[in-house]
């Protein structure tokens, strides 16, 4: 089961209206968690470069010299780094390390194989091992232990073998 975004939206239209608090949705590999329960620590703000680029672009047709010299100057949106990215399968707050006394499940520069746990997200008091669906090595730990993250959100670029 895969829903689209529209499907999504919907959902989260009707959970608004409804008295429930929230609601999870697991069939085989896709999980949705939708909820009206505040977050304990703040989600992370998300960064969206080039709409607010496109927004505060001037609008009119008729530019001076100097705004097309500094749009010509402007830096291209950056492109994504190398490296396939180990995503979050679901909302909720992922732990970096399998106990907080214990080391990260892997650091910056460690291999990893495929099937290899590589986090825990913690959802409705539910906790979830998230395994790497790739093998390589850890390019870089793209969340901070015990953030929240939402569905899809990246968790680590791993450059493959």
């Amino acid at each position: 089961m895969n829903l689209n975004v529209n499907e999504i939206r919907e959902l989260m239209s009707d959970l608004e209206k409804s008295s429930l608090r929230d609601i999870a949705i697991q069939d085989g590999d896709f999980s949705l968690h939708l909820s009206k329960n505040e977050q304990v620590a703040p989600a992370a703000p998300v960064a969206v470069a080039a709409p607010t680029a496109a927004a505060s672009a001037p609008v009119s047709n008729e530019a001076s010299p100097a705004a097309a010299s500094e749009a010509a100057a402007a830096p291209a949106p950056a492109a994504p780094a190398a490296g396939k990215e180990i995503k979050a399968p679901m909302v909720g707050t992922v732990y970096l390390k399998p106990k907080p006394e214990e080391p990260d499940f892997k650091a910056v520069g460690d291999h990893v194989e495929k099937g290899e746990t590589v986090a825990i997200i913690e959802a409705m008091k539910l906790m979830t091992e998230i395994k790497s669906d790739v093998s390589g090595t850890i390019a870089e730990i793209l969340v901070e232990n015990e953030e929240v993250v939402d569905y899809d959100k990246p968790l680590y670029r791993v450059t493959t073998d």
